[in-house]
């Protein structure tokens, strides 16, 4: 019996092994010196910019790991900058595995300690700087997906790295969890009035400015449908089966999170007293 326990725990051991081995990861070039790191279905921006090398979000250790190995082959600029989009774990882990960073950027509500790894600078609503040739215009979104949410562009690229608060032509994160969805429209609009051209976001495809415009347009018209139908005495249960937001369909996780979105977005509209 001990035998075959000790198999298994091997089994076990070498199955986890495989699954971290198998983590799909990739560089791609965005534009200019704005190159886009996916590590399964996270994505990251690093931009070398002739006088260092600005690195964001790190996903976990291991895909920092591998991110910090890849640039060193690509230029013997050092990284100088680490900025973090917001500090939820699935993109801020694993800081550390690019060692000693001098600048280290967040939002002034973000924690003094994200994984290990302690912020250097903290801003409140927007913050500027010049890299070599590269300017960094950082915005914070306000409250709705994180209190410590913002948004990048960077120039000459006109690059605009935005996580989590949209993304190209792909459906909100399942029911909203923990957020006040009109803050989360507010975060998309202040995104909207931003200037620039090519959308990078924390998952899906490369996208534009425009993508952010439909991404808007989704949620009111989510918002003024479940609204309607709770107004007209439906239940959560009859509006996930009927609002089908069909001019959608083709944008991804439609299936997945379609009626997710219709429970989060209910959901929201009752605790703020928006039926009544």
């Amino acid at each position: 019996m001990k035998y075959f326990i000790a198999v298994f725990f091997v089994i076990s051991m070498l199955f986890n092994l495989a699954q971290a081995q198998e983590a799909k990861r990739s560089i791609t070039q965005v534009k200019g010196d704005v190159y886009r790191f996916q590590n399964n279905f996270h994505v990251t921006v690093f931009i070398i910019t002739g006088d260092g090398v600005v690195v964001t979000d790190p996903i976990d250790a291991d895909a920092a790991a591998w991110l910090n190995a890849e640039i060193a082959k690509m230029t013997d600029q050092p990284i100088t900058h680490l900025i973090y989009s917001h500090s939820h774990g699935d993109h801020a882990s694993g800081g550390l595995a690019f060692d000693e960073i001098p600048n280290v950027i967040t939002h002034a509500n973000a924690p003094d300690d994200i994984d290990g790894v302690e912020p250097t600078i903290k801003f409140s609503e927007t913050m500027q700087f010049t890299q070599g040739d590269k300017t960094f215009e950082l915005t914070y979104l306000g409250p709705g997906h994180g209190e410590d949410m913002i948004a990048m562009v960077i120039r000459p690229e006109n690059v605009g790295f935005v996580v989590d608060v949209a993304s190209t032509k792909r459906l909100f994160y399942r029911d909203f969890p923990n957020a006040n969805v009109d803050d989360w429209i507010r975060q998309v609009r202040t995104v909207q009035a931003l200037d620039f051209k090519t959308l990078v976001g924390g998952h899906g495809a490369v996208g534009t400015k425009d993508d952010i415009d439909d991404a808007l347009v989704y949620l009111e018209e989510l918002r003024s449908a479940v609204l309607n139908g709770l107004k007209n005495g439906k239940s959560v249960e009859q509006l996930s089966n009927s609002i089908k937001l069909g001019k959608y369909k083709s944008w991804a996780n439609y299936d997945s999170w379609r009626a997710l979105n219709i429970q989060g977005m209910a959901r929201h509209l009752k605790s703020v007293g928006a039926v009544n």
